[in-house]
């Protein structure tokens, strides 16, 4: 009878957790890679203590990205251009 209560268990648990990863609304792979680079950028992991810390990693990271975004853009049409 354990044996039978455990495996039940077992085989609610598994589902479960399938039923979370598939589930559409909301825990997919592109909406936690989105909802992760929002709380990179607007730095959710900052000391809310301190405005100023706060408000130059904001800063900070949003300058690297946007850097990192014409980078990416001038090398595309660097190649493009083939010289």
């Amino acid at each position: 009878m354990a044996e039978r209560h455990d495996s039940e268990k077992e085989s609610r648990r598994i589902l479960e957790r399938v039923a979370r990863e598939t589930d559409p609304a909301g825990n997919s792979f592109v909406a936690r890679a989105t909802k992760g680079m929002r709380d990179h950028v607007t730095a959710a992991d900052a000391d809310r203590a301190d405005p100023i810390e706060v408000w130059g990693t904001r800063i900070g990271r949003t300058l690297g990205l946007l850097l990192a975004l014409g980078l990416m853009v001038w090398l595309v049409l660097y190649v493009i251009r083939g010289s």
